[in-house]
C-alpha cells in the first residue's frame, strides 16, 4: 500500500511538472499568435481606411524625413529577421507542447489504471493497447514507441494477453499450464510422478520398506488450438505436449532437464452432421463426460493428481482416424481406426512356452519394443446420448472394439501361423444427481483388451503349439465429484481391474510345468486384481481467460495389489499410500466462440 501511495505521488508530481510547462508554452505562444495578429490588423487597417485621423501619418513623416526613413528601412530589415526566428521558435514549442501532451495522456492513463480494479485495469489497458505506448520497455513488456526520458524508472501498464490472435482466417490459442508436483509414496515403487500400479512391491522387501518422495514439474504442459472456418467447415487443429518423455538415467542429479514428449496432435473437420479427425489423440475408448469429442475437457480421465490417473480406467493416446455421425444434438455415433500393440505385460508377466519362448519374445510388447507386429488397426464403435434429466445433465455411452492377434513360429522345418481375434466393450455414464453433484460409472469388460485398462494385464498367452489364446480383463471406475461454492472440487473414486486366469502344461517342456497366466505357483507379477480408492480436492484461487488460473491441488490413494499366486508364509497382498500435491498455474486464453 505504502508503495502504491509513493507512485501515485510520484506520477502526480510528474503530471504538474508538465502541465506547468504546458501552460507556460501556451502562454508564450498565445502571446507571440496575438503579436503577430495585431500587426497585421493594424497594417490591413491602414490600407483600408488611412491614417487614423488626429494622429500623424508614419508614411508622411517618413517622406518629409529622409534619415527616418533610412532608420525604419534598417529596422523593417531585422524585423524581418526576427519574424523568421520568432517561426522557428514557435514551431519548436509546438511539437515540445505535442511531446508533452502525449506524456500527459500516458501519466493520466497510468493515474487511472492504479486506482481501478484489476478488471477494469485490464479493460482500460486493452481498450488502450491499440495506441502508440511510451512506457519504458521492460522484459515481458512491449513498446511501440521510443522511450523518453520522463518515463525513466517507470512501472509499465500491464499488458494483458490476448484470448487469441488470429493469421488469416484462423484463430490461434494457447493451451498449457505449469505445475509444481510433489508426491511422497509408503512404498519404493521406482516411479517418478507416474505410478506403476501393477508393481508395487510386497511387504517382506527393501522396497516395499522403503518410502519415496518427488518434486517434479514434468507433467507441465504447453500446446496450442487453431480454430477455423474452411468453406463451410468447422476446423480446429489442436496440439499438446508435456515433459514425461524417456529421460537418462542421470537427470535427477544436477539439471533435471526433463524431456519433451507429444501427447495429442490432430485435426478435427465437422462439417453439418459429419465429423472427421486425424491424427495422436484420447482413444474413443476413453470414457467422455459429453459426446464423442476429442477435446480433453469432454472426456473423463479423473481429477487425479497421479499422471498416470487412476487403476481401471480404460483409455489410450495414440495414432487414428475416427469418423463422427450427429443425427441430432443429443446423439453421437462414432467409428475409430486406431493403432493396436498385441501387449504381454510390462514388463512380461506372461510365461512363453519353454521351447518357442526366444522366437515368441520379439513378436509381442513386453515394454520395451516399438518394432512389435500387428495382425490389423484396432477397430473401435461408440454411441453417446446427452439428455436432460429435468435441468440436470446425463451421458450414457456404449463402447464395442475389436482386435487382431498374429504370430509365427517354426513348424516342421517351415513356419505356421496362428491368428485370433478379441474384442470387448464398456457401459459409462455420468449424472448430475443434484446440483453441481456428478456420479461416474465406467464398466470394462474384454478378451484380449488388456493393454486399454493402462496395461495392467495382459491381453493374450501362447500355447505349447503356438496358437493364441485370449485373457479375459474387467475394470471399473465409480466416482462422485461435488463443486462446492464455485471455486472448491471435491472428488471420490474407487477403481479396480480383475484378470482372469489362462494357464495349460508346457508340452515342450520335459518337465510339463504350467504355463500362460495365473497358473499355481505363478510369479507375483501375475496379477489376480488391482485396487485403489482415492479422494481429493481442487481449490481454485482465481480463473479469468485473461490471466489464466492460479490452482491447489491434493490426492490421496490407497492402493494394494493381488497377485494369483504368493509363497507360503509371504505376504498375500502389496499395499501402499500415496500423497499427491501440486500447485498449477494455467495459461490465459480460451477458444472463440464464434469462428467467421
Amino acid at each position: 500500500m505504502f508503495q502504491q501511495t509513493r507512485r501515485l505521488s510520484q506520477y502526480s508530481r510528474h503530471v504538474c511538472f508538465l502541465l506547468s510547462m504546458t501552460m507556460s508554452s501556451v502562454f508564450v505562444v498565445g502571446m507571440s499568435q496575438g503579436a503577430k495578429a495585431q500587426g497585421t490588423s493594424a497594417a490591413k487597417d491602414l490600407v483600408a481606411n488611412g491614417p487614423i485621423p488626429g494622429q500623424p501619418s508614419k508614411q508622411s513623416t517618413e517622406v518629409n524625413n529622409p534619415a527616418t526613413t533610412a532608420n525604419e528601412i534598417s529596422k523593417s530589415s531585422a524585423g524581418n529577421s526576427n519574424d523568421a526566428t520568432m517561426d522557428e521558435q514557435l514551431n519548436s514549442l509546438r511539437k515540445q507542447l505535442a511531446d508533452q501532451q502525449r506524456q500527459i495522456d500516458e501519466l493520466r492513463r497510468l493515474l487511472q489504471a492504479r486506482e481501478l480494479p484489476n478488471g477494469r485495469q485490464a479493460e482500460m489497458t486493452a481498450t488502450n493497447s491499440a495506441a502508440p505506448t511510451t512506457v519504458d520497455p521492460k522484459p515481458g513488456y512491449s513498446s511501440t514507441a521510443p522511450s523518453t526520458s520522463a518515463n525513466i524508472g517507470q512501472e509499465p501498464a500491464a499488458q494483458p494477453a490476448p484470448l487469441s490472435f488470429r493469421i488469416g482466417s484462423a484463430y490461434i490459442t494457447p493451451v498449457g499450464f505449469m505445475d509444481f508436483t510433489a508426491v511422497f509414496r509408503s512404498t519404493n515403487t521406482g516411479n517418478n510422478i507416474g505410478t506403476n500400479f501393477n508393481a508395487i512391491p510386497f511387504s517382506n522387501t527393501a522396497q516395499g520398506n522403503l518410502s519415496e518422495i518427488r518434486l517434479s514439474m514434468q507433467n507441465s504442459r504447453i500446446g496450442f488450438r487453431v480454430d477455423a472456418k474452411v468453406h463451410g467447415a468447422r476446423v480446429i487443429g489442436y496440439m499438446e505436449s508435456d515433459f514425461l518423455g524417456n529421460n537418462p538415467n542421470n537427470t535427477f542429479v544436477s539439471s533435471n532437464s526433463n524431456t519433451l514428449r507429444s501427447r495429442l496432435y490432430w485435426v478435427d473437420v465437422r462439417k453439418n452432421k459429419f465429423e472427421f479427425l486425424g491424427g495422436q489423440s484420447w482413444s474413443m475408448m476413453t470414457p467422455g463426460r459429453t459426446g464423442i469429442s476429442p477435446i480433453p475437457a469432454d472426456l473423463f480421465y479423473t481429477q487425479n493428481v497421479d499422471v498416470n490417473y487412476q487403476v481401471g480406467l480404460t483409455w489410450a493416446r495414440q495414432a487414428q482416424f475416427r469418423m463422427v455421425y450427429h443425427p441430432n444434438d443429443n446423439v453421437a455415433i462414432g467409428l475409430s481406426i486406431e493403432n493396436p500393440e498385441q501387449f504381454v505385460g510390462n514388463p512380461i508377466s506372461i510365461t512363453f512356452p519353454k521351447g518357442l519362448a526366444t522366437v515368441l519374445g520379439p513378436q509381442f510388447d513386453a515394454g520395451g519394443s516399438n518394432a512389435t507386429p500387428n495382425l490389423h488397426p484396432d477397430i473401435i464403435g461408440k454411441v453417446a446420448l446427452d439428455k436432460k434429466l429435468g435441468d440436470r445433465a446425463f451421458h450414457i455411452e456404449g463402447v464395442a472394439f475389436m482386435r487382431g492377434f498374429k504370430d509365427t513360429f517354426p513348424n516342421a522345418g517351415s513356419f505356421a501361423h496362428s491368428t485370433k481375434e478379441g474384442g470387448g466393450g464398456a457401459v459409462n455414464f455420468n449424472l448430475e444427481v443434484i446440483k453441481n453433484v456428478r456420479l461416474i460409472s465406467n464398466n470394462f469388460f474384454s478378451a484380449g483388451g488388456g493393454r486399454y485398462v493402462f496395461g495392467q494385464a495382459p491381453d493374450i498367452i501362447v500355447k505349447p503349439d503356438g496358437s493364441i489364446s485370449l485373457i479375459k480383463t474387467f475394470s471399473t471406475v465409480q466416482g462422485i465429484e461435488a463443486t462446492v461454492k464455485t471455486n472448491t472440487l471435491l472428488y471420490a473414486y474407487y477403481g479396480g481391474v480383475v484378470s482372469k486366469r489362462n494357464f495349460v502344461v508346457d508340452t515342450t517342456d520335459p518337465l510339463l510345468a504350467k504355463i500362460g497366466y495365473g497358473f499355481p505357483g505363478a510369479p507375483t507379477a501375475q496379477n489376480r486384481a488391482i485396487q485403489e480408492g482415492t479422494f481429493g480436492l481442487t481449490q481454485t484461487f482465481w480463473r479469468d481467460a485473461k490471466y489464466g488460473a492460479l490452482q491447489f491441488m491434493a490426492q490421496y490413494s490407497y492402493l494394494t495389489r493381488s497377485p494369483w499366486s504368493v509363497a507360503a508364509g509371504t505376504p498375500t497382498k502389496a499395499k501402499s499410500n500415496m500423497l499427491f500435491l501440486n500447485l498449477r498455474y494455467s495459461l490465459p486464453g480460451s477458444a472463440p466462440k464464434k469462428v467467421d
